[in-house]
């Protein structure tokens, strides 16, 4: 199982990525988050209210996530960050079963 960290400029963005993401049956699950981000871009100080979207998936299903949100997110450069989980074992299994209908 694998958490997909994705930033995204609003909460709007946020939802319509996780929803065409669940329609796809890209992911299972997914969680949004108000951020604070500060960063550099293009040499200078930015500092931005953004929300985060966490999705849950497998590893399988990474590549094609990363093109489907690519092709509709925002920035330029979006951050699309995976992270290997382990879950328990109930869970994982709803999350497999749910990705696989």
């Amino acid at each position: 199982m694998i958490i997909e960290y994705i930033v995204c400029k609003n909460k709007a963005e946020a939802e319509k990525i996780a929803n065409n993401l669940l329609k796809k049956r890209l992911i299972a699950c997914a969680n949004l988050f108000p951020i604070n981000s500060l960063y550099k871009w293009k040499g200078k100080l930015q500092k931005d209210k953004e929300f985060v979207l966490i999705a849950k998936t497998q590893k399988n299903k990474s590549q094609s996530l990363e093109k489907e949100v690519k092709g509709i997110h925002s920035y330029e450069i979006p951050c699309i960050l995976q992270v290997n989980v382990k879950a328990n074992k109930e869970y994982e299994r709803w999350l497999k079963n749910e990705l696989k209908k």
